[in-house]
């Protein structure tokens, strides 16, 4: 009886059960290709956006930093996705994490931060669908036509995540193959034409070197990682899956970027001042014609629509784990009886969304990032505190390493984001400082709203494997 009991209390720091993640179990589950391509969407879409780090550092910083910087960021983020992902197999991820090492008040302050940066990041896509769709039809430059088409895409985007993750998991799958393989070609034209000097120089100099762009350029297109951790309940088997999915994510995402951006450099002789967002589609037209260009600026929308139901997935089941969690109503864990999906979080996302793509929002998002290193720390911190307060608890995937040499592992991701944080404007430090007072104040409402009984919440209730 005693050895149940410890097993029990171990199962106890795991999976909540609740009314809604009971629900849950009726839903089509998550299988290993969908999740594949939607982790790949959480942090990449393809090798769009990494063209700066180029024109930031030249063509050898570039391609060292895609080769290295994996191993010294993705790697790591990866790896601790797929220990606590697969110890603590609930919707909500890291704001489960938070809470077992901390307390509840890390928890809520977690999920604050993760979801104010993702909804605001998120809504940049339909402004980025739109860019691209005004060259074709420049009604939708300004004005109302703008306007409505912001609103109508977000609503149709936001729909697909309403008929259900199992469709927006296909539907990532199809998306990825349409928008990567423009780039499949490209390489393989690019063969012929590649000049591998061009790989250290592209003949300028005296070019001034942008560190910060460089480095932020490559830290924004290898992120993210965890966010997928969101969906573990909605994942078929997720402590098995998981750690297979995420580490087939990372090769994935890691040589789409790297093999492009190889054959693009060896093959176009063009000034590193070229080098600016969307410069591929430039270099697709100048190795295989226009048709190729075309296919890849189409292959952005397809990709940023990619982006978009992926990060929109992630963000409404992290409301649903907190409502699971008692941190949020319990209402925000209702699912629609036709789709089993949590529609709350959905339609809550979606206003924040198209409110701010109105906006001008350059240093919101950058106050967003900035809020989202602030996570990244305290699950670094969430990490490697239950590694140590709770070594002994069912770790389905446990990195094969011990405490120190974890801790080792965690000093580089740190002393990064802690550079990222320090060259921030002071506009930054604003919005981020008072966006964290709000998310403070939103954990004291909440349990003011607990004491007075003024909503249903959920309580930590069970765990089962």
């Amino acid at each position: 009886m005693k050895s149940l009991d410890i097993e029990n209390h171990q199962l106890d720091q795991q999976l909540p059960i609740t009314t809604a993640a009971a629900a849950a179990k009726k839903a089509k589950k998550l299988t290993l290709i969908p999740l594949i391509f939607i982790i790949y969407f959480e942090v990449a879409g393809g090798p769009y956006g990494e063209e700066p780090a180029v024109a930031a550092a030249g063509p050898l910083y570039a391609l060292l930093g895609f080769l290295i910087f994996p191993f010294i960021w993705s790697i790591p983020e990866a790896l601790i996705t797929a220990e606590l992902s697969t110890t603590y197999p609930g919707n909500g991820g890291f704001v489960i994490w938070a809470d077992r090492a901390f307390g509840p008040f890390f928890g809520s302050l977690m999920g604050c931060w993760k979801y104010l940066s993702v909804v605001i990041n998120i809504a940049a896509f339909p402004v980025l669908c739109i860019d691209y769709m005004k060259n074709v039809f420049p009604v939708l430059g300004s004005g109302w036509p703008r306007k409505v088409s912001l609103v109508g895409s977000s609503l149709v985007l936001s729909f697909l995540n309403y008929t259900g993750l199992a469709i927006v998991g296909y539907f990532a799958v199809f998306l990825g193959i349409v928008s990567l393989l423009p780039f499949v070609i490209m390489s393989v034209m690019a063969i012929p034409k590649i000049q591998p000097h061009r790989w250290i120089s592209l003949g300028d100099k005296h070019v001034k070197k942008d560190w910060t762009l460089y480095f932020n350029t490559l830290f924004w297109n290898l992120n993210f990682w965890d966010n997928v951790s969101t969906l573990a309940g909605e994942v078929e088997k997720p402590r098995k899956i998981f750690p297979i999915a995420l580490f087939t994510a990372v090769i994935f995402t890691c040589l789409s970027y790297f093999i492009p951006l190889l054959a693009v450099i060896g093959a176009v002789s063009v000034s590193q001042t070229e080098w600016q967002s969307g410069f591929h589609a430039t270099a697709a037209e100048l190795i295989a014609g226009k048709w190729l260009k075309y296919w890849i600026e189409v292959g952005a929308v397809l990709s940023a629509i990619g982006l978009y139901e992926a990060q929109v997935s992630s963000s409404v089941y992290q409301l649903l784990g907190m409502a699971d969690l008692g941190f949020l109503p319990q209402f925000f864990a209702k699912r629609c009886k036709v789709f089993n999906t949590p529609w709350v979080g959905i339609l809550l996302s979606t206003l924040i969304i198209i409110g701010v793509s109105f906006l001008d929002f350059t240093n919101i998002i950058s106050s967003a990032n900035f809020l989202y290193s602030l996570g990244m720390l305290l699950e670094i911190a969430s990490f490697l505190w239950l590694r140590w307060k709770q070594p002994d608890i069912n770790r389905p995937y446990r990195i094969p390493m011990s405490l120190p040499a974890l801790i080792a592992m965690c000093l580089v991701p740190t002393v990064f984001l802690i550079l990222i944080m320090a060259v921030a404007t002071r506009i930054v430090y604003l919005i981020s400082g008072l966006m964290t007072v709000g998310a403070i104040g939103w954990y004291f409402l909440m349990k003011l709203c607990k004491s007075k009984k003024l909503f249903v919440f959920g309580r930590k209730q069970n765990f089962e494997d």
